[in-house]
Formats: C-alpha cells, structure tokens, sequence
C-alpha cells in the first residue's frame, strides 16, 4: 500500500476509479501492504477486470501526483472472493479495522487460514508471488 500521508487520498481516488468504471466501492481499506476493497461490480465484468481498471488506474495517478512514489508498484496478483449481502455489514466493519486487526494477526497468516477454513487449494509457493 501506498506510504501513511498518502494512504487516505489513494483509498478515496480508488473508490473514484470504481465509480467511474461503472462499479460502487461499499468499503475500501488497508495498512501498509494490502489492500482490501468491498465492491460491486457489474455481472459482466470479471473480476480480474475490475482489478485491472482499479489497480491501473491508481498507478498512474501515484505515478503522476507523488514525485516520490514514482517507483510505486502493485503485487502482480490479487484475491477475489464473492460475498453474500447478509456478509456485507461485517465485512465493512472487517475493512474499517485493518489497523486493530493485524496488530494482534499477520496478513499472510490470516489469508492462509482463510483459504484453509474454505477449503481453497493453494500452493504457497505462488501465494505470494
């Protein structure tokens, strides 16, 4: 994720990618190195899409407005994971509060449970890129 300063812009310009890309940003948050987004996207628009239009998007804006972050760069991969409208308001509050969360639970050690706990077969080798 992009530097603390800059952090609340680029969730807030990612939500603008969304909007103008035909889809809604319910919830968009994340610490230093991940993000998680909450959105609704068009059924005919693929997931892999709406992460390309997303992370794109933000790149060039980084590149172009922080003459800092010019060596800016997403991981190559992403997760895409359906959520059922009853899930909605705890995943909202999920993203609301990376920052207590991952005090007491590294990201990778949460994905890695996660993608145990739903039975996604993985091998950790690419999990990380």
């Amino acid at each position: 994720m992009v530097e603390c300063e800059y952090r609340r812009t680029c969730l807030s310009y990612l939500g603008g990618i969304a909007r103008e890309n035909g889809m809604t940003a319910v919830q968009i948050g994340g610490i230093e190195d991940h993000i998680h987004v909450l959105l609704n996207a068009p059924p005919s628009m693929a997931p892999s899409k709406a992460v390309q239009l997303l992370k794109g998007g933000a790149s060039k804006w980084i590149h172009e407005t922080f003459s800092n972050m010019r060596d800016f760069a997403w991981q190559d991969g992403f997760s895409a994971f359906t959520v059922s409208t009853s899930a909605v308001p705890d995943v909202t509050k999920y993203i609301r509060n990376q920052r207590e969360h991952h005090r007491t639970t590294t990201f990778q050690e949460e994905y890695l449970r996660f993608l145990k706990r739903h039975g996604v077969k993985y091998d950790e080798r690419y999990v990380w890129g």
